[in-house]
């Protein structure tokens, strides 16, 4: 008797060997997957190519962008053969605020017909209402010191002043962000920057008739550089099309009053000029800044600022294909020390967004 119960006890305790045997090896099989299938080295290869891809596109958007923007001051030109300065830009403005009005109006119903959930992104608090309306203000100010310093200076000395958004757009993002910058990114600063204002050396004229137009140069190339830091902020919420409305619209609101007050023709009266009013609004406006603001999402304020540098070189050398305007050697070797520079800037880290 006694016998037998040793063999069962003996049984009892085999059998729950054997099943605990079972149970730990799948276990272990399991842990043993996850942890090859969990491989670091292939997620941050992963995570790497898709960065490197999104880079590349945003450069590829932000020269589309140059290339846009770089014919506005074509478009001007043919539509001031029949309104002024101000209604020109007046009508940019509202066009390009009904193109992105239509724009957010589509993508809108287009969701709502879907069935997909409104993003949170849409629910505007009042800090958002404040940026949007600061970003078409500073935007609007930028423009209107541009324009009065042209009457006040010569171009030469209004473009050179102008071009040196990159370099409050670096300091503001130093003073009033805390972010830092390497030394290869500031090595490439002032290589554009040198570049860029060689440029304009060949007519630079330092006189005291002109110290009022100067003045007006640096603040629009200020106000220029708030613009940029002040979008990169809200596109971290905002798509680039809804900040552009909102920039539009108020700069229109803002322009509009000095349109009435100079008494002059509001709207053009042929075809041609609406043709040039139209593609000033939707080439350069919605499609050119619409492209340099979403590729904020990718790329920082101070490297695009650095980027649009290339502006000036872009439109001179279509009036050169266009117009036979002349450039000489010396602009070609400007022109590359400007691609130098920005090379240099892009093979920094900090010119990617943080």
């Amino acid at each position: 008797m006694s016998k037998n119960l040793e063999l069962a006890e003996e049984n009892i305790d085999i059998q729950h060997n054997i099943l605990a045997n079972n149970q730990l090896i799948p276990a272990s099989i399991a842990e043993e997957t996850t942890i090859v299938s969990g491989n670091p080295d292939n997620l941050n290869n992963g995570e790497l190519a898709d960065d490197s891809q999104s880079k590349i596109w945003a450069i590829v958007s932000l020269s589309a962008a140059l290339l846009a923007v770089s014919l506005a001051a074509i478009f001007i030109r043919l539509s001031e053969r029949e309104i002024s300065p101000n209604a020109t830009v007046f009508n940019r403005l509202w066009i390009a605020t009904a193109v992105f009005g239509i724009w957010n109006g589509a993508g809108e119903a287009r969701r709502r017909m879907s069935g997909n959930v409104v993003e949170a992104r849409s629910n505007y608090t009042l800090k958002d209402v404040m940026l949007l309306t600061a970003v078409g203000v500073v935007s609007s100010a930028s423009l209107g010191f541009w324009a009065w310093s042209l009457t006040q200076t010569n171009v030469a000395n209004s473009t050179v002043l102008r071009n040196l958004t990159p370099l409050f757009t670096t300091l503001g993002g130093w003073l009033l962000l805390g972010r830092h910058f390497d030394s290869r990114f500031l090595l490439g600063l002032v290589v554009a920057l040198s570049g860029a204002i060689a440029i304009g050396t060949t007519d630079l004229q330092i006189a005291g008739d002109n110290f009022t137009g100067d003045i007006a140069a640096l603040l629009s190339a200020m106000f220029y550089a708030a613009n940029l830091l002040i979008a990169e902020d809200l596109r971290t919420k905002f798509p680039a099309t809804t900040i552009l409305m909102w920039r539009c619209l108020i700069g229109s609101l803002l322009i509009l009053p000095l349109v009435l007050l100079e008494g002059d023709r509001i709207f053009p009266y042929s075809w041609e000029g609406w043709l040039a009013v139209i593609a000033l609004a939707v080439i350069c406006q919605a499609f050119g800044q619409g492209l340099l603001i979403h590729s904020l999402g990718t790329l920082s304020s101070g490297f695009v600022a650095l980027f649009l540098l290339l502006e000036p070189v872009i439109t001179a050398i279509i009036a050169w294909m266009l117009f036979s305007e002349s450039l000489s050697l010396f602009n070609w070797f400007a022109f590359s020390v400007v691609l130098a520079g920005i090379y240099l800037a892009k093979s920094s880290k900090y010119a990617d967004r943080k």
